[in-house]
């Protein structure tokens, strides 16, 4: 038996003995676990990744008596804090069994997740930090790391020379915050390498992405050597800036999260790199850790998820084929 196969028959074997102990069961005997997930956004290829891997947890959790519910739900756009914090709200006061969680902003939704516990519905932070003690557990990418794996790319790339753009996010998301620290901290090591703009926040869109990159690169572009973008939605932004500026190739572009067209720009050589995660097995191991939780078994407070940096030197590599196309070959432990 494979370590994740007895996991999944210890989950489920311990679920089973709750149902048959009473606590929440239907008529049939059955016990339902509820579990709402809450995304930043619905519309970026990551977050379809994170609910593909909670679907796939949640229908793998569901045996022997016990269904585990996966409620996917969260605001459309990724700077709508209120509209998230509602529907944190929404799921406590349905009374759900637990939350698992992306916030948009580390503090905005310390009051929601806190309320939620007092009302006994406990929450595992995904993605992105909270500034609270008052959750299950936090499963997420290393993101000091992937900034740091970003700059040493750049450097490697560069000579080790030249003048560099960080285009940041926007102010209050710890994980692209936590990106861009780790990428100005690993700079240092470069003396040789100037970060000649680092302070510009692309906004929540694609398009919004666009204007900030554009506006930098008309200020910037003649001396500027690389970029590194922190999120899916500000490399594309700079993405499209660089084509329409025609500095596609003239400009190393280092971006974070993973989508086709990078894919494909990687191998159009008009994308030099990006920094990708493991959504799906983030998505896969939240509602996993909320189900242990549960249940009554013990989770780490910390659980890393990897990554990794792509180029085309190992895009076709079996390892990166994994992180990318993950829903194939489902990667929680």
């Amino acid at each position: 038996m494979t370590r994740r196969s007895g996991l999944l028959s210890l989950l489920v074997s311990s679920l089973a003995f709750a149902a048959c102990s009473g606590g929440g069961q239907p008529a049939s005997g059955e016990r339902v676990l509820r579990i709402g997930v809450v995304p930043k956004g619905m519309t970026h290829e990551f977050w379809k990744s994170i609910e593909a891997g909670a679907r796939q947890a949640a229908a793998d959790l569901s045996k022997d008596g016990v269904r585990v519910e996966m409620i996917w739900k969260g605001p459309f756009r990724e700077d709508d804090r209120e509209q998230q914090i509602q529907v944190v709200e929404g799921f406590t006061s349905q009374r759900v069994d637990g939350i698992v969680l992306a916030p948009l902003d580390r503090q905005a939704l310390v009051r929601p997740v806190v309320e939620a516990k007092r009302q006994g519905v406990p929450t595992v932070i995904i993605d992105s930090d909270l500034d609270s003690p008052e959750i299950v557990s936090f499963v997420a990418t290393d993101n000091v790391r992937g900034g740091a794996m970003a700059a040493d790319e750049i450097a490697a790339k560069l000579g080790g020379k030249g003048q560099v753009l960080l285009l940041r996010y926007q102010q209050g998301s710890a994980s692209t915050e936590a990106r861009e620290a780790g990428f100005t901290e690993a700079m240092k090591k470069f003396p040789g390498i100037t970060l000649i703009a680092s302070e510009q926040y692309a906004g929540p869109t694609r398009d919004t992405g666009k204007t900030a990159s554009e506006n930098l690169l008309n200020r910037h572009g003649k001396e500027l050597s690389a970029a590194f973008c922190v999120n899916e939605t500000s490399t594309a932004g700079m993405l499209l800036a660089l084509e329409d500026l025609s500095l596609t190739g003239k400009i190393a572009l280092v971006g974070f999260d993973a989508t086709p067209a990078f894919e494909q720009a990687i191998t159009a050589g008009t994308l030099h790199g990006f920094v990708v995660q493991n959504p799906f097995r983030m998505g896969y191991l939240g509602v996993e850790t909320m189900v242990r939780h549960l249940v009554g078994k013990p989770v780490e407070s910390r659980i890393d998820t990897g990554v990794a940096v792509v180029t085309a030197r190992n895009l076709a590599t079996p390892d990166v084929q994994k992180m990318l196309r993950p829903q194939a070959t489902p990667s929680a432990p």
